[in-house]
């Protein structure tokens, strides 16, 4: 199968539609960010981020397709002219390893969140993988179609989140609030990026809703951060662990492997790596 029937199959397996509109294929996210498609596909490996770390994993594999859910070349978009222009002597080694080995990388971002199939309708593909790999179906509270918020049996912060470093195979977890908060409540916030009114909802819902502890994407120092060490400071315990965007959305696509059989028709060697743990962390 050409890597160019791949990706127009995985297309038709996801749902498709935002806000009941079809993707548009002229401003979607989801381009071959690399590569020439038209060529036979040899394995597919997924990942967050096609990393040069991930694109020597895939050359091993002998995977010559990265599906990614997130940008290549370090900008949104993956315009590549700035980078050739100047020279930059970090694009141009790893445009000369994609070269070498002949790799196409694809981004599926806006079509796995737009849903894969799930009964009779559609569930978020990123956050129904990242509730499986938390084995927490169980507990969710929200509707099925974008898992977001559970209530687990009583426990701590920080116990939440030892088990969401050992699941996710992080390095650690930044912290913010009241580490030994007694927790039922998790709502997995997205992105905090001072955003205004999106942070506002945030505070609402925390608030409203009793939310004990937010798991975040990416986190900002005030906000939502304010909000929660002053909650913490009053007594109203409250915690944030901020996990981070690639490290969180990772295991969305780890649970594409489960699908891939059905979505392409017949079986193509396929696996997943682990674009790695964004942080370090010095204590």
């Amino acid at each position: 199968m050409l890597i160019s029937e791949v990706i127009a199959k995985m297309k038709q397996y996801h749902k498709g539609t935002v806000n009941g509109k079809p993707i548009d294929e002229a401003t979607t996210r989801d381009k071959i960010l690399y590569g020439d498609p038209m060529q036979e596909c040899t394995g597919i490996l997924t990942s967050c981020w096609a990393s040069v770390d991930v694109v020597r994993t895939a050359i091993e594999r002998g995977a010559n397709l990265i599906i990614v859910h997130e940008a290549l070349f370090y900008n949104h978009g993956d315009h590549q002219d700035w980078l050739l222009e100047s020279g930059n002597k970090t694009y141009l080694a790893k445009k000369e390893l994609l070269d070498k080995h002949g790799i196409v990388v694809w981004r599926d971002h806006d079509y796995i969140h737009s849903g894969i199939p799930y009964g009779d309708g559609y569930v978020d593909g990123i956050f129904y993988g990242v509730m499986k790999k938390l084995d927490w179906e169980k507990y969710l509270v929200d509707p099925i179609a974008r898992p977001m918020t559970y209530v687990l049996p009583k426990t701590t912060a920080r116990k939440v989140g030892e088990y969401v470093k050992e699941r996710f195979h992080l390095n650690g977890i930044k912290v913010l609030g009241d580490l030994d908060a007694p927790v039922e409540k998790v709502y997995i916030s997205m992105h905090i990026m001072a955003q205004g009114a999106l942070e506002n909802e945030i505070i609402k819902k925390i608030d409203s809703e009793q939310i004990d502890c937010v798991l975040s994407l990416e986190l900002i120092d005030y906000t939502v951060s304010e909000y929660i060490r002053d909650s913490a400071m009053l007594g109203f315990a409250k915690a944030i662990l901020a996990v981070g965007h690639f490290n969180m959305e990772e295991y969305g696509m780890e649970y594409m492997l489960k699908y891939l059989p059905q979505a392409l028709g017949e079986a193509i060697p396929a696996s997943f790596v682990q674009s790695g743990d964004m942080y370090e962390f010095l204590v």
